[in-house]
């Protein structure tokens, strides 16, 4: 007798009850029932990002639903209706406690299309995205499924227009004038700040990771930039993806064919010359987990590689929001994505032999769109490029000892005097603290103060929400003042952040790094020559010492949680403080080492190494 614990489920009646019903109310023929599933899945959640995903959603399912049969050309499987994540919003909850939801919101997408890839055994599907979390959670449960799969963005909301100075503003706008005196001024910057739907129009978080999923091959080039309701969204676009879709099943390619050592370094690459958001570094070595990778910054980069890259080898290509002056929407007028893609695939700063959704490599997809040029405005050649180096850093030191720290230095507006940041110190437990000083003692902060914002990372808040808020805040504070305040913290940052502000401090505060042990008037250095983020004070070995022992009493008296700690007073919050793990990993939800990587794999071999030979140009 066997002990197999495999089940035939073809044609038992009771399983076979609800797919013949469900074959006839979506009109495919029910002699498909038994074969393998397709679907399309939407992102969904309450802010204008999701607004235009289900009339997308539904014209695919449609397209699908026409292409499902067993004649020639033809799906010949079982179609299943649509399905949707939910998450939260980052514009609508920033500066508040429910912000702590937001990067779960990734966890929790991840678990919804990891039951529903896997529960329905889909074979094929294809995934409507928005906002910035949810995208990274779908991608990492279609690498963990592995089935042929494709991904859509939903596309940016068109940038708004101040009605009494006619310039174009966004949600930024709306939070940086959050210190401004006059209400009215504030009430029209607001009502003018979001006209439509769509997602973040600016290159902050949602537009990187679109951008770094279009690169990484998961999506085609040309959907990712135009804006949420262009006609070709519901007209164009369905029907390229079934195609592109059928390509993959009939082929065998698989997402983890597509997602590999050179395609997750490609998009790197490509997120540091768009000047992205620092949630990148939250977001890739997620990805890389999901695509079989056990350590980001081993097998795919080295926090040194990314930061000789982005120092000295790759330039920032975009004058975008909110560094710069233009939205996605802009960049899709110029050719969109594509032409940046080209850009550095010609300096040799890109391996174009990696392979895409669409079936062809990297550079065939790139030359078949008749990818333009760059047009010097808004997206600029490598040759003069926009700024002479990469947008982000990674820092290391006494206060990083995870070398964990992100720093945009697209986003620095100044207080870098040869590459050296030295503040003194002003410590908040908690950005509320912040807020409240931000809102009622603005005064009170000084030219060269360093904020530090702790116990707001993964487990400490728990969540580590971002901080646009405070720092949109302290920008405007400093323009007006023309003063530099820089912020560092354990949380980390909305893609709209500028500034000097450092995130992903780690270890957290909750979990006893330096950032606990810091003190009031303490001299903090951010030193970009190094790489390295200090607390002069925390040098000296018995300091550091004494400081650490009260933090283990303090802690210990309360039960083994500081009470700057907030409460984890839901089952989501509680399972974030107790599975996270550090920023370095993704920040994510997994209880379980041994599990963190799902079917590992080996980082393949490759000899492609970006060049530099346009800076000696």
């Amino acid at each position: 007798m066997s002990n197999s614990k495999t089940v035939l489920i073809d044609k038992h009646p009771g399983r076979s009850a609800q797919t013949i019903g469900i074959a006839r109310e979506l009109g495919t023929d029910p002699d498909l029932i038994h074969e393998p599933s397709v679907g399309v899945i939407g992102n969904k959640g309450d802010s204008q990002c999701y607004m235009g995903v289900q009339d997308k959603v539904e014209a695919i399912h449609e397209c699908l639903r026409s292409r499902i049969g067993r004649e020639p050309g033809q799906i010949p499987m079982r179609l299943v209706q649509p399905e949707y994540t939910i998450a939260t919003s980052d514009g609508i909850r920033n500066g508040t406690r429910e912000m702590r939801y937001s990067l779960i919101g990734r966890e929790v997408t991840n678990d919804s299309v990891c039951e529903h890839l896997s529960a329905s055994g889909l074979e094929g599907s294809i995934s409507v995205v928005a906002c910035d979390k949810p995208p990274v959670g779908t991608l990492a449960a279609i690498l963990e499924h592995n089935r042929p799969a494709i991904i859509m963005s939903d596309g940016p909301i068109r940038p708004g227009v101040d009605p009494v100075s006619n310039e174009p503003i966004d949600l930024v706008s709306a939070y940086q004038v959050a210190g401004h005196e006059d209400e009215a001024y504030r009430m029209r910057i607001a009502c003018a700040a979001c006209p439509g739907f769509g997602s973040c129009g600016g290159m902050f978080t949602y537009n990187t990771m679109q951008t770094f999923i279009g690169v990484l091959g998961m999506q085609p080039l040309h959907m990712v930039a135009p804006p949420s309701d262009d006609p070709r969204r519901l007209e164009q676009f369905p029907g390229e993806l079934v195609d592109y879709l059928k390509a993959m099943i009939d082929s065998n390619t698989m997402p983890r064919d597509i997602v590999g050592r050179d395609s997750i370094r490609n998009a790197v690459i490509v997120a540091m010359a768009i000047g992205g958001s620092t949630n990148v570094t939250l977001h890739a070595p997620e990805i890389a987990r999901a695509a079989g990778f056990g350590n980001f910054w081993k097998d795919i980069m080295t926090p040194e590689e990314f930061n000789h890259l982005s120092q000295y080898v790759v330039p920032v290509l975009t004058d975008a929001r909110p560094y710069g002056q233009y939205s996605m929407v802009d960049i899709d007028e110029v050719g969109g994505v594509q032409v940046i893609a080209k850009e550095l695939l010609a300096a040799g700063l890109l391996n174009g032999e990696v392979m895409t959704c669409t079936g062809e490599t990297l550079a065939a997809q790139i030359e078949r769109l008749g990818t333009p040029s760059a047009d010097g405005r808004v997206i600029y050649t490598v040759e003069k490029p926009y700024k002479p180096t990469g947008g982000l850093r990674m820092l290391g030191g006494n206060l990083s000892p995870e070398f964990s720290a992100i720093l945009k230095l697209a986003g620095v507006e100044g207080g870098l005097e040869d590459n050296l940041f030295r503040g003194k110190a002003r410590v908040f437990d908690g950005e509320q603290f912040l807020l409240n000083a931000l809102d009622h003692e603005p005064d009170s902060f000084s030219n060269h103060d360093m904020i530090i914002v702790r116990y707001e990372g993964p487990s400490g808040a728990p969540g580590m929400p971002e901080m646009l808020d405070a720092t949109s805040r302290i920008t405007t504070l400093c323009r007006e003042r023309g003063i530099v305040v820089a912020l560092m913290t354990d949380a980390r940052f909305s893609g709209g952040s500028v500034g000097l502000v450092i995130g992903h401090v780690g270890p957290e505060a909750a979990l006893g790094g330096p950032i606990a042990f810091i003190e009031d008037g303490d001299e903090i250095v951010a030193d970009l020559n190094s790489n390295e983020l200090n607390c002069t004070q925390l040098s000296d070995p018995a300091k550091l010492a004494a400081r650490k022992a009260a933090w283990e009493k303090v802690v210990a008296d309360n039960g083994g949680v500081h009470p700057a700690c907030d409460e984890a007073d839901t089952r989501l919050l509680n399972r974030m403080r107790r599975s996270a793990v550090p920023a370095t990993q993704g920040a994510g939800m997994h209880p379980d080492r041994q599990l963190w990587v799902n079917n590992p794999r080996q980082p393949e071999p490759s000899s492609f190494v970006p060049s530099n030979k346009w800076r000696a140009a």
